[in-house]
């Protein structure tokens, strides 16, 4: 596929290198987009070209469709997250892979895995290993939230490397639906939750976080949400007061008749200005996920909007 200005999309991220914008989202080996302007996208080479090997070993059916990815900068470093699984349990892990550069054509670009930071067990775990999204605290400490059904978003501290949790790890659960566990592994009745996202912006870190089901074509019913908190840790509220661990959140933005289901989103600031990235199941393309990039307005109240422009 060469440039388009509707690159299919699912779980996009983006990031901005010296005046290219980076798409980053879920395929074989991590698809990846560039883009001087945000609306026409080139189409670049894969993050892994091969299924990583402790993937392969951690779940034996995983084929190299690597999903959710996140990406970040800091200390020199581009690090980026990403989810394998076995679709529809928690037969799932989260790893690193990192690089100096995104610029394939620069001579320090390389992408190292740095394998494994976290994994979820069936029988033992009643959390799931995918959607990883790093957030820092005031401090600069780096957090881990993720999470996609079973008992809800996951928030955990990292060590500074961030190939793996602090030590002693706690575990926090920052936002969750109910749900009745005596349904199977994919079939989570009402407590569709997953894809966690958070944003800090003055004063208050914001959780996003999506509700329903994605990746069902015209049957998708994904929309966004969102709490926001004075710490990282929580506890994150709705604008109604309502905490998103006891099933809140604020509507941000739901399907409609071009876009049967929107979600699964990321929150970039360029130029001082915050987008709202995510992907929507495009209602005059049989339901295929698109790339959707809106701006962000924020009401006096610090809550967030799309604009629409």
């Amino acid at each position: 596929m060469g440039p388009t200005t509707t690159p299919p999309a699912h779980d996009p991220v983006m990031i901005r290198q010296n005046g290219t914008y980076y798409m980053f989202c879920t395929g074989m080996g991590i698809a990846v987009w560039s883009s001087k302007d945000m609306k026409t996208w080139t189409p670049e080479k894969p993050v892994f070209d091969a299924p990583p090997a402790w993937a392969v070993a951690t779940v034996p059916s995983f084929r190299g469709h690597i999903w959710a990815p996140d990406i970040s900068f800091a200390n020199g470093q581009y690090s980026l997250f990403y989810s394998i699984s076995a679709f529809g349990k928690n037969t799932s892990a989260i790893g690193l892979v990192t690089n100096k550069t995104l610029d394939p054509k620069s001579p320090d670009f390389k992408w190292v895995d740095h394998g494994k930071v976290i994994q979820s067990v069936p029988g033992r775990d009643m959390w799931n290993a995918i959607d990883p999204n790093l957030a820092r605290d005031a401090a600069g400490t780096p957090w881990l939230t993720f999470g996609s059904f079973w008992s809800g978003m996951k928030l955990v501290k990292l060590k500074p490397d961030l190939t793996a949790p602090a030590q002693p790890e706690q575990w926090r659960t920052i936002a969750r639906r109910p749900r009745d566990f005596k349904l199977n592994d994919s079939l989570p009745g009402d407590g569709a939750i997953e894809a966690p996202f958070i944003f800090k912006k003055d004063g208050f870190y914001y959780l996003f976080t999506s509700f329903d089901y994605c990746c069902r074509g015209p049957e998708s019913t994904y929309k966004m949400v969102v709490g926001r908190a004075k710490e990282i840790t929580g506890p994150y509220v709705d604008r109604a007061g309502l905490s998103l661990e006891q099933g809140g959140g604020t509507l941000v933005l739901a399907g409609d008749s071009k876009w049967f289901g929107v979600g699964h989103n990321a929150v970039a600031t360029f130029d001082k200005a915050d987008y709202l990235i995510f992907h929507g199941y495009d209602a005059s393309d049989k339901g295929r996920p698109k790339l959707r990039v809106e701006k962000l307005a924020w009401d006096k109240e610090g809550w967030p909007a799309v604009t629409g422009k």
